[in-house]
């Protein structure tokens, strides 16, 4: 066996180890970070309540209709397993009024950004 390919041997086998470590290390990022996340969703939850006892136009069975209404028609036929709300941007007013849902189904992960104004929720951006 020639020298060029017992280096190249060697760097793939370097290779293959870096790529195994990686995701061995992303894999174990995830996973301590899951509490991390379900800390941030429990404190939407309070500040959508917050908002709510503020004012009266922070109805979470409205914002997930126009919310899961947004991705139908961004995706259709994406069945969304569960709903997180994620970020309540609570302003003075309605008209700057923002919430953050994220939808998890079929594999994926959607980002659904509704706004509030006179005539009610809507969805800005569904990513």
């Amino acid at each position: 066996m020639s020298t060029l390919a017992i280096v190249i041997l060697v760097l793939a086998a370097l290779l293959i180890l870096f790529l195994i470590g990686g995701l061995l290390g992303a894999r174990r990022r995830d996973i301590e970070l899951a509490p991390v996340y379900q800390q941030h969703l429990r404190e939407a939850d309070q500040a959508l309540e917050q908002a709510r006892a503020a004012d009266r136009g922070w109805d979470r069975d409205v914002m997930e209709g126009v919310a899961r209404s947004a991705i139908s028609d961004a995706h259709p036929g994406t069945t969304i397993d569960r709903l997180d709300l994620v970020l309540v941007d609570d302003q003075p007013g309605v008209d700057r009024d923002r919430a953050h849902f994220e939808a998890h189904g079929d594999g994926r992960r959607v980002r659904v950004v509704l706004s509030r104004g006179d005539a009610g929720w809507s969805a800005d951006q569904v990513g």
